[in-house]
């Protein structure tokens, strides 16, 4: 039973190492996590606010990667394109967006009264 738990990490590192090395975007989202949190840490936002933005960052990533996954397994399902296909790409991606948009709004909440007062 344990073994069968700890290859399921395997499993979902390879996943990780495959999305990491496979799609822009994560690399893109990663680099603005990162950007977010020093910004963070550097403005001294409070424990809760950089608990939301850790919250939100794993919201976008978490999205990213099932985005991933409903592309590969289209992809895998072979065929000719068509409209199903684009609609559940095309669906898939609208959530990445989605949780990309409420992310900025939950950044620039946090961040936005904090830079003001720098100018």
């Amino acid at each position: 039973m344990l073994s069968r738990r700890v290859a399921a990490f395997g499993f979902a590192w390879d996943g990780l190492r495959y999305i990491s090395r496979t799609q822009p975007n994560w690399r893109i989202h990663i680099a603005i996590a990162v950007v977010a949190l020093v910004l963070g840490l550097v403005l001294r936002v409070t424990p809760l606010e950089l608990a939301l933005l850790t919250l939100t960052i794993g919201f976008v990533l978490a999205l990213e990667c099932v985005n991933t996954a409903i592309e590969s397994a289209v992809d895998a399902l072979g065929g000719a394109p068509s409209f199903a296909v684009k609609c559940a790409k095309d669906s898939a991606a609208a959530a990445v967006l989605v949780g990309a948009i409420f992310a900025v709004i939950v950044g620039a909440i946090i961040f936005a009264p904090r830079l003001l007062l720098l100018f």
